[in-house]
């Protein structure tokens, strides 16, 4: 990857979780949590979606030269997101109805400065 898009690496993913935090205020899902962090595991965004408790896992690129977000959502990743979910409940217990895992996939275009595409996947994985 070249040094100018790492150096941006930061602010691109604050950005992507800025915009995928908004996309889901407007789809009626309430914050709960942003960036929760602990040696053991981290979630994006916490949310609250009328009693099921969201863990979404934000994932963003620009250009396409390395893929399409969705596409770094690995096996590995979705347990280490499990894990992390499952260290928050432990932290914070809720009384949800339902829990569920979402994917917001940001894609910035270095190109043209087009508004980037923002894809929101419900319900994208599931804890086993």
């Amino acid at each position: 990857m070249p040094p100018s898009r790492l150096a941006a690496r930061p602010g691109t993913g604050r950005r992507a979780e800025d915009l995928a935090a908004g996309l889901l205020e407007r789809a009626g899902l309430r914050i709960v949590e942003r960036n929760w962090r602990r040696p053991e595991g981290e979630l994006d965004i916490v949310a609250d979606d009328a009693g099921t408790c969201v863990f979404v896992e934000v994932r963003s690129r620009t250009g396409d030269e390395m893929g399409h977000p969705l596409e770094s959502i690995t096996p590995r990743k979705r347990a280490r997101i499990i894990r992390a979910a499952r260290l928050y409940l432990d932290e914070h217990p809720t009384p949800a109805a339902a829990y569920r895992f979402d994917v917001v996939a940001v894609t910035f275009s270095i190109e043209d400065g087009t508004e980037p595409d923002i894809i929101h996947i419900p319900a994208a994985f599931e804890a086993r």
